[in-house]
């Protein structure tokens, strides 16, 4: 912050030096407006707690505006770098995929998200709706808001990130093309974003592993080892980040369940896990989702995951 002013400014040059002082102040002026350019390309136009703060465009166009701060799917949303501050981090040249579960708007495309499609084991829907607290706050939301989180939180180690979805399209997409996106992106980690609906009183988080299945498209053979290993260390720091407990009502305490029912793992051919961060149907769990503090956290937690996996 700046004291300066009226009162305070230096007093006005004698005539005679009047041509020094332009030439001084012209070579200034450039100096000073390449030091806010460099400023603002490392980040520093915007305030790390700045909740409203508008993305910055993807390499595929520009990216939707974010919920304002003080909404539950905005509080405390942070921007994510430019590409120029993360071009050195450790991360650099590897790809995430995130996959936000659901699409706020597929509960408005019901015939759409219903159609069967194949998983490789059998044919399942399309993708469902999702959950939502008791007071109404959607699963959608909640995993587009921490994606979002994670987003930054990774180009700032060097990571190129991609997203299945980004509140970009009416609804959808489709489970299996969602694997396919992390397929054709050669992914290095992939990360199915999701909050469960179990019945009351249950709560805590857990990290769902690929299966060994080998039926039709569905080959997980080549995934199913890393895929733990990233899981495993995708429940270990989001424990530890979040101070959630491992659920009490599924993976026996672990935090860490397998499946063979899910199309977004079956189809993967990149290591991908889901995290289900809490059941939203329980008030203690959903109290913790409708947190802006809370899902920085969550993003972080599953963020330093992906970055132990990918450092080995």
């Amino acid at each position: 912050m700046s004291s300066t002013g009226p009162d305070f400014g230096p007093p006005p040059p004698r005539r005679g030096r009047r041509r020094a002082l332009t030439a001084a102040l012209a070579a200034l002026v450039p100096a000073a407006l390449l030091g806010r350019l460099v400023f603002d390309a490392a980040g520093g136009g915007g305030g790390s707690g700045s909740g409203g703060a508008a993305a910055r465009p993807s390499p595929s166009g520009a990216r939707p505006s974010e919920p304002p701060a003080g909404s539950p799917a905005g509080d405390g949303a942070k921007p994510s770098p430019t590409p120029s501050a993360a071009a050195g981090g450790p991360l650099r040249g590897r790809v995430v995929v995130v996959d936000p579960g659901h699409n706020p708007g597929n509960f408005r495309r019901t015939s759409e998200i219903g159609r069967q499609v194949d998983i490789g084991t059998n044919r399942k829907e399309c993708d469902t709706t999702g959950t939502a607290t008791n007071a109404g706050y959607a699963e959608a939301e909640f995993t587009l808001d921490v994606a979002r989180r994670m987003r930054a939180l990774l180009e700032e180690q060097g990571a190129t990130v991609t997203f299945t979805q980004d509140g970009d399209r009416p609804w959808g997409p489709c489970v299996d093309e969602r694997a396919r996106i992390g397929n054709r992106a050669r992914a290095d980690a992939a990360v199915s974003l999701h909050a469960d609906g179990a019945g009351a009183g249950q709560r805590g988080f857990h990290v769902i592993l690929p299966g060994a299945v080998d039926e039709g498209d569905a080959d997980t053979g080549p995934i199913v080892g890393p895929s733990r290993r990233l899981g495993e260390r995708v429940a270990g720091s989001f424990a530890r980040v979040t101070g959630s407990a491992p659920s009490d009502y599924a993976g026996g305490g672990s935090g860490l369940v397998t499946r063979k029912d899910l199309g977004g793992l079956n189809l993967s051919t990149v290591p991908k896990v889901f995290v289900e961060c809490g059941n939203m149907r329980d008030s203690k769990d959903a109290a913790l989702f409708t947190s802006g503090a809370w899902r920085q956290k969550a993003a972080q937690g599953i963020s330093e995951g992906i970055v132990s996996f990918l450092r080995g």
